[in-house]
């Protein structure tokens, strides 16, 4: 068992809940285990800073369904708890438009695949529905019934009352909500000490929170005092299924003993922290040994490596440092014009450009391997790719297919001549264009973030074109 918290739509506090929850459990020396709906990368960050274990992503689309239950079954176990937070409203999903599917999945019957809801029919979970109070009052009544009876195969355990403003206020909304004899599993009052700042990708990461602390701990403090943990408990606590799903068809095979020992530089620092857990665990599993540095503040690059990571993140906030960091952005460019193979995903890829240009039109130097620049504007580009390999790369051969999911404000000013794929919304056949940076031959540049749960054939391919600049290594 565990428990899903979800939202009536965006912006209901499923966040704030959700860590007031883990903040609470963790006080009481709890081991929890946390899930996130989708592919985010910001709230995992918060999960993993208050309950010290790697937030998983719960993304159908990314991997597959079989996927999703796997992922959940094996983390889920290992802790005492478990939690999820969901995505959006708990009915949002891709719709029934999507084609494809890809990773042996036909297409969705209905209009919530990758949903909230989705998810908690994929591993049988109960609910708590948080719903924002602090504009209506007898009306919760209605938006109470009405996801509960929305879909009968949801079950929904209650309902947390967010943004409740007074006494007299709770005192309407219980009155209100008595009929439906729905518990009222939680009730928050609006709090002006508790505020997480966002920016023009959603929250501002953990690392650049110096009171992040403090937060956590106020917001323990509220957790609690606010749920009615008699009835939460049982819910949260985590068994192992009767049934455990099968294990996916395509398994890891690390050389053993390796053949040459493989380092990967992974950047990870306020600038590049965007990577999914699983990925990072793949590569380990297939014999990698991950060293972690930063571009902002390290004087040079990993010694001893075969290969290089950049995830996404926040260069453009960063950009004026990372240029300044002119030892680092030159060992880089060589290490990448002399073969060292390189994944580098948005923010990545945008440190791989001449240039970035930030909101304010100020013009910063990055690593030049790519010769293009990235320019920051007002246009969110955001969603589910589809994409199409149109050549043999570094990761992939040439007409495999894979998911991704594309979020940021930047475009390039000019676009590869050979492209790494073409790309088309994931929820119709709309043509979303080419895109993707393969040259040199040895990179992998793209804004389109991918997940490997389903494509575990890229951290192999990966490793193997690093083995291969190990083995020349050593033989000179």
């Amino acid at each position: 068992m565990a428990l899903i918290i979800a939202g009536e739509r965006s912006g209901v506090g499923k966040t704030t809940v959700t860590l007031t929850l883990l903040a609470s459990l963790r006080r009481r020396d709890r081991l929890v285990q946390s899930f996130k709906v989708g592919p985010d990368y910001i709230d995992p960050m918060f999960h993993q800073h208050v309950t010290g274990l790697p937030c998983r992503n719960l993304d159908p689309v990314l991997t597959s369904e079989t996927y999703v239950q796997q992922c959940f079954a094996r983390h889920s176990q290992l802790s005492e708890y478990a939690l999820v937070e969901g995505v959006m409203g708990l009915f949002d999903g891709v719709g029934h438009g999507a084609w494809g599917m890809g990773h042996g999945q036909e297409k969705p019957k209905s209009t919530d695949f990758a949903s909230t809801a989705h998810i908690a029919r994929l591993l049988d979970l109960p609910v708590v529905l948080v719903i924002d109070c602090s504009r209506l009052s007898g009306s919760v009544a209605a938006i109470a019934h009405g996801y509960r009876s929305f879909d009968p195969r949801i079950k929904i355990a209650g309902v947390v009352l967010n943004r409740v403003g007074s006494d007299r206020h709770l005192s309407l909304l219980k009155d209100s909500l008595e009929p439906l004899q729905l518990p009222i599993l939680g009730v928050l009052r609006r709090q002006d000490n508790i505020t997480i700042p966002d920016r023009h990708l959603g929250l501002v990461p953990t690392a650049e929170l110096p009171e992040l602390n403090a937060l956590i701990n106020r917001l323990a403090d509220l957790g609690d005092t606010c749920f009615d943990w008699q009835h939460l408990l049982p819910l949260l606590k985590s068994e192992p299924l009767p049934h455990p799903p099968p294990c996916g068809k395509l398994k890891l095979h690390p050389p053993h003993p390796p053949s040459f020992p493989v380092r990967i530089a992974v950047a990870r620092d306020r600038a590049f922290n965007f990577y999914y857990q699983d990925n990072l665990d793949f590569l380990q599993q297939l014999g990698a040994e991950l060293v972690f540095w930063s571009p902002l503040e390290d004087a040079a690059i990993p010694k001893d490596v075969q290969g290089m990571y950049f995830g996404g993140g926040f260069p453009e906030v960063f950009a004026q440092q990372l240029a300044e960091n002119t030892s680092v952005r030159d060992a880089v460019k060589t290490a990448i014009l002399q073969g060292m193979p390189a994944i580098a995903e948005c923010g990545g890829l945008m440190y791989l450009c001449e240039q970035i240009i930030d909101f304010e039109g100020k013009s910063w130097s990055m690593a030049g391997v790519l010769p293009t620049s990235a320019v920051m504007g007002g246009r969110l580009t955001l969603g589910y790719r589809r994409a199409v390999a149109l050549q043999n790369n570094l990761l992939v051969k040439a007409g495999t297919t894979v998911y991704g999911h594309e979020f940021h404000r930047s475009h390039l000013t000019l676009t590869p001549t050979q492209p790494l794929f073409e790309t088309s919304r994931y929820d119709c056949e709309e043509n979303m264009g080419c895109e993707g940076w393969g040259l040199p031959a040895n990179v992998h540049a793209s804004y389109v973030h991918l997940h490997w749960g389903e494509s575990r054939e890229i951290p192999q391919q990966f490793l193997q074109e690093c083995r291969k600049l190990a083995s020349i290594e050593t033989w000179i």
